[in-house]
């Protein structure tokens, strides 16, 4: 059985469709084992661009789960579908079936706090930070490579949470002045590692593998 969430933006219209409100039905197992209505933030009241009055949380799954704007929750006896689970966030590509499978909790991921094509100065020692997460619970382990062969561990700040984000660092010294492709690498506590690459899908959704992230160091 599920239950559906219903939004109250909109009615969302294309191709001359009326589609009606944002709404996409959630498994009551998963909505009756960590799933909250949030109506503050903070101790205050939950701002507009945050989903006021009240927005789902649902931990670990794609935010087009976590509806914004609350204003229903349908409790059906029968199934029930809607175009964002059927026409939308659906993973559609060769290694899938033809009618694709639902986007639903997030994979492992990493990414550094570091500007895209960022220029670092040479000859000094370098921090390089980032985050690593998973839908699966906490993080186990980060790695981080700076030469596109050997892969070094990086160290955890603070304590890795269930289902949280893990910050971690990673000391850097250059060779020498020139492009250089950083990569990271994160292991989640069930032992899943991000991959090299992920099974193509025509939207690009929970996209997991390795990101390649360029940065120069300029001559000095």
């Amino acid at each position: 059985m599920d239950v559906l969430p219903e939004g109250l933006d909109a009615d969302y219209v294309t191709a001359g469709v009326n589609l009606g409100r944002v709404r996409r039905p959630l498994p009551v197992g998963k909505a009756l084992q960590d799933v909250l209505p949030a109506y503050e933030m903070n101790g205050q009241p939950l701002p507009p661009d945050h989903g006021f009055p009240v927005r789902l949380v649902v931990p670990s799954w794609a935010g087009i789960s976590s509806i914004k704007w609350l204003g229903r929750i349908e409790v059906p006896a029968t199934p029930l579908v809607s175009p964002w689970s059927t026409q939308f966030y659906r993973l559609l590509g060769p290694d899938y079936p033809p009618e694709g499978a639902v986007v639903t909790d997030q994979v492992v991921k990493s990414a550094f706090e570091l500007p895209w094509d960022a220029t670092l100065a040479p000859g000094h020692r370098h921090v390089l930070r980032g985050r690593s997460w998973s839908g699966h619970g906490r993080i186990r382990r980060v790695e981080v490579s700076t030469d596109g062969t050997t892969w070094q561990p990086a160290k955890p700040i603070g304590r890795a949470l269930d289902r949280g984000r893990l910050q971690w660092d990673f000391p850097w010294r250059p060779r020498a002045a020139g492009a250089y492709t950083l990569r990271a690498r994160a292991t989640g506590i069930t032992g899943v590692r991000q991959p090299d690459v992920t099974p193509y899908n025509t939207q690009g959704y929970l996209f997991g593998a390795v990101v390649r992230h360029p940065v120069t160091v300029g001559v000095g």
